[in-house]
């Protein structure tokens, strides 16, 4: 048990948890940098600590400053939201060290599925599809020539510590294969200071779609349903929704179970997402593991009807999960709202907003940081806000938003909002059938 939590993150995630712990009675102490002074985190924490300059690395990834606020405080827990130090295992280790509890995963768990090549063999062990390539890390050239000709044109080099699209490179063909392995070690060498890269099948035009998951400390392993988040711009998700219109009950239990003997195999505690590509035959395939809560976990809450950042809590509690899952109620859909120029390559615009005004109404809700006045910063990720509407079914869901984002005003910068406004009026998304290079051909077309 604990009773004052640390929220080590920022934005609207900070605020999120910060709801949810009042509701269940704990204390909260927020953490800022020098550039975050003004936001609503620190303003509705009981405690608040600055940990440092603006930049992330001087404050939101500085774990000496974060664990000596906690221990400042008095908070005898961290949530780490997501970003940041969510998915760091040392972090996690650091905090278990020092007697205060890391609601998460435990250190070994984040280790095994942060390295994707690891977390590839644990789910293939476990009976978890998964795409056909190279059995851990391609260290050589060579070898990675060898192992391409075997699985087949066109593949997949990604980098073992990696996400975000970082030290990624699709290769067509073998004349292509030299130039991208070298580029993509580079790549990964630079963002995560580990160079290894692996090789896939490139799965052509699939579904991105993620499995909810929930552990507790009793063995117990749940699943809440999928979320699609194929509409994505560089592999960064801008609409997510649940359920997805392509997954049928069969293959939502079929997903769910092999998603449940991938985190049993673990022992996996806490909230997680196990993440599937789907080809157009609706074969699926294991591609990662988030060890956290995500951004898009607001559309599962929704057709759920569970609180997850409760649930987490109370896990990390010991007590077993308090919602357990049932069949999905309606439909949900959630619009990242983004201080980003969407006319301008999708560049970030960061500035005071001058005028705002949030839609309401039944089945809408908006998760934000932001506030009339307040100056979003140039040093973090641009979300602003989340949109998310609730509909009995995907074309009510979809009015709603029209309606919802209509009314969405953010004056002084530029936004997203318009953007998604467009994206609804495009016959591919209102049918259902697109996939994951969906955005880039919508793009080109408004072009």
């Amino acid at each position: 048990m604990f009773n004052k939590v640390l929220i080590a993150n920022r934005g609207e995630i900070a605020l999120r948890v910060i709801r949810t712990c009042k509701e269940l009675g704990l204390k909260t102490v927020a953490v800022y940098s020098e550039a975050d002074k003004n936001s609503l985190h620190v303003t509705f924490a009981d405690e608040a600590v600055c940990i440092g300059p603006t930049f992330s690395k001087d404050s939101y990834l500085k774990i000496p400053s974060i664990i000596s606020a906690a221990q400042i405080t008095g908070a005898d827990a961290i949530h780490p939201g997501y970003g940041f130090l969510a998915e760091n295992a040392s972090f996690s280790e650091i905090c278990g060290e020092s007697n205060i509890k890391f609601i998460g995963p435990s250190p070994d768990m984040i280790s095994m599925m942060g390295d994707k090549s690891a977390a590839k063999d644990t789910m293939k062990k476990s009976g978890v599809p998964v795409i056909p390539g190279s059995d851990g890390i391609v260290p050589h050239l060579q070898d990675g020539k060898k192992m391409a000709q075997e699985i087949g044109y066109p593949v997949i080099i990604k980098a073992s510590a990696g996400g975000g699209g970082k030290g990624m490179r699709i290769v067509w063909e073998e004349s292509e294969f030299e130039n991208a392995f070298k580029t993509a070690k580079v790549e990964a060498e630079a963002a995560f200071a580990n160079g290894d890269v692996y090789i896939e099948k490139f799965i052509e035009n699939p579904r991105h779609i993620e499995i909810q998951i929930l552990g507790d400390q009793f063995g117990n392993v749940y699943h809440y349903g999928e979320r699609d988040c194929s509409v994505q711009r560089r592999h960064q998700k801008l609409i997510e929704e649940a359920p997805s219109p392509i997954i049928d009950a069969d293959l939502r239990q079929r997903m769910g179970e092999a998603a449940i003997r991938g985190a049993k195999a673990v022992n996996y505690e806490g909230v997680g997402t196990i993440e599937f590509l789907v080809d157009k035959h609706k074969n699926f395939y294991f591609m990662e593991m988030n060890t956290r809560i995500q951004v898009e976990h607001p559309v599962t809450e929704m057709v759920y009807d569970v609180d997850l950042i409760r649930q987490q809590i109370l896990v990390a509690m010991g007590k077993e999960v308090e919602t357990l899952p049932k069949e999905p109620t309606g439909h949900s859909i959630e619009f990242r709202i983004n201080a980003e120029d969407p006319e301008h390559n999708f560049r970030p615009s960061p500035g005071k907003i001058e005028s705002l005004h949030f839609p309401g109404g039944f089945g809408v809700r908006v998760d934000s940081h932001i506030y009339q006045s307040y100056v979003i910063p140039p040093y973090y990720d641009s979300l602003i806000a989340k949109l998310i509407v609730w509909g009995k079914n995907r074309e009510h869901a979809i009015n709603r938003a029209k309606r919802a984002l209509e009314e969405f005003t953010v004056e002084g910068i530029k936004t997203t909002i318009d953007f998604h406004l467009k994206v609804l009026e495009d016959e591919r998304f209102l049918s259902g059938k697109f996939d994951t290079s969906f955005l880039d051909s919508f793009l080109k077309n408004k072009h």
